[in-house]
């Protein structure tokens, strides 16, 4: 392969890693933020122009079959390019009034990027460990970024200390296929475990390391203990990010570890998924009933939203796959919104903490209270919102591999959820105005009003319109074996 289609390949990866450098750089010496803003944008707009412009229905390898492109990779760098970029028009004018609007947010955000992009189109074990700490070293750094919050540096050593130990398992994990097949090359590792030879017992270790490495990643339970305390301690438009742009990083990596690499071991990782799903959606779900604080209610919903991803991933078929690439583009876009209309509801005074601060919202701010309708039935996943057919997608996938008890309890695990969704609605449309929701709710600039009112009016349309982008899906995920 020649040296020019090995950089066409790369050609994304490299225009960030420029751009996260430049900007670090710009930011010491260039203190217009605004600018900054821009370049960041334009970078995601030329990686995705460039993304766009590979084949989708060829694999192309580089670097010693370290790197591919195909279907998946598109898909999912894609989604993190424009996932990213409302991230960032968000976090505008919350982090201006926090005086912590610098060169050094827009550098970390673009390094994490550079992280999930590697994650995303590793094929190589090396590279996706490599791909991976590069993100977590960034999303650490991000998490701790208000120096001035007590919380925030709690939560980033927590984050820190539970992720070098998820990391180790993971990296141990690695090392035990290594040490079985003698190779890192994920295709490769996938054709030497066809070996009758090889040792069971070593092999089922290996396998628990990596997929206990791919849980914590995800914040499934039971591995789930540093998402509470991350988003809450998080500054908002951190815990955006951090619940929204690397989890398309996770699941590529759970697909091009479990289904490329470890796929002669199906029955084994179908049954921990499995296991798992059903866990993170009930635990998810029932614990968030008792939360009065929003972000660690959304963290805990966030929880129950991996195990219906996992439920999908679970069943190893196209079906499957597809409605969890379906469902993680939809999740993505609801949290995109959720935590957007927290940022647009806090000032430089306070931020929206407790639910009850979102007493009469639908008297003082009609508007708002109609976007936060909208989100949250997405999120519980009522129709005709697009929640509801991404979770309907899930539990017709299971259904049709003839579990019929999971996709009971994915149903009743629904129904559950719609309990604290409708708890904030209620609250916001039937409760007396309060005086927090006065010195929360100040007016927003207007860009952050129009992209929060375009983000969460997608979610009606695609839901009234969903065949599209279940098309897209199914398409990536027929194409990825």
């Amino acid at each position: 392969m020649t040296l020019s289609t090995l950089l066409t390949i790369a050609v994304p990866e490299i225009i960030i890693l420029i751009a996260a450098m430049s900007v670090l750089l710009l930011g010491v010496f260039y203190k217009n933020t605004t600018s900054l803003f821009g370049i960041t944008q334009l970078t995601l707009l030329i990686a995705a122009y460039f993304t766009a412009q590979l084949p989708i229905d060829v694999k192309l390898t580089a670097f010693n079959e370290m790197f591919i492109a195909d279907s998946l990779s598109m898909f999912l760098k894609l989604l993190s390019y424009f996932a990213l970029s409302l991230v960032l028009i968000y976090s505008r004018s919350f982090l201006q009034s926090r005086n912590l609007h610098n060169g050094e947010f827009y550098a970390l955000t673009l390094f994490a990027l550079l992280g999930i992009n590697l994650i995303i189109s590793s094929y190589h074990l090396l590279s996706i460990y490599m791909g991976l700490e590069l993100l977590s070293l960034s999303l650490y750094t991000l998490v701790a970024f208000d120096r001035n919050r007590p919380e925030a540096t709690e939560a980033a050593m927590k984050y820190f200390v539970l992720g070098a130990v998820a990391s180790g398992f993971l990296l141990y994990g690695f090392s035990m296929l290594y040490g079985i097949t003698g190779s890192l090359q994920i295709a490769e590792i996938s054709s030497r475990l066809s070996d009758t030879s090889i040792n069971p017992v070593v092999l089922s270790f290996a396998l628990v390391f990596v997929v206990v490495g791919i849980a914590f990643k995800f914040g499934a339970a039971p591995f789930q203990l540093w998402v509470p305390d991350v988003y809450q301690g998080s500054a908002t438009p951190i815990t955006m990010f951090i619940g929204s742009v690397p989890k398309f990083a996770s699941v590529a990596m759970l697909i091009r570890l479990l289904f490329q690499g470890l796929d002669h071991m199906v029955l084994d990782w179908q049954a921990m998924l499995l296991i798992m799903a059903i866990v993170s959606m009930l635990f998810g779900n029932i614990t968030a009933i008792a939360q009065t604080k929003i972000k660690r209610l959304l963290a805990y919903s966030a929880i129950s939203h991996v195990g219906f991803m996992f439920l999908g991933l679970a069943t190893g078929t196209i079906t499957g796959i597809a409605s969890a690439l379906m469902y993680i583009a939809v999740y993505v876009l609801m949290t995109l919104a959720s935590f957007g209309l927290i940022i647009h509801l806090s000032n430089q005074g306070k931020e929206l903490d407790q639910i009850t601060d979102l007493s009469g919202l639908g008297k003082q701010k009609p508007w708002c209270a109609f976007l936060l309708l909208l989100i949250f039935l997405s999120l519980a996943g009522i129709p005709p919102t697009i929640g509801f057919y991404a979770k309907f997608s899930i539990i017709q996938a299971t259904i049709q591999f003839g579990w019929i008890w999971p996709a009971v309890i994915a149903v009743m695990s629904a129904l559950i959820g719609i309990f604290y969704y409708l708890r904030i609605i209620k609250v916001a449309y039937f409760d007396e105005p309060g005086k927090n929701l006065n010195q929360v709710s100040k007016s927003s600039n207007n860009e952050l009003s129009v992209t929060l009112s375009i983000n969460t009016i997608s979610l009606l349309i695609i839901g009234l319109f969903p065949s599209s982008l279940m098309d897209i899906a199914t398409l990536t995920s027929a194409l990825i074996f």
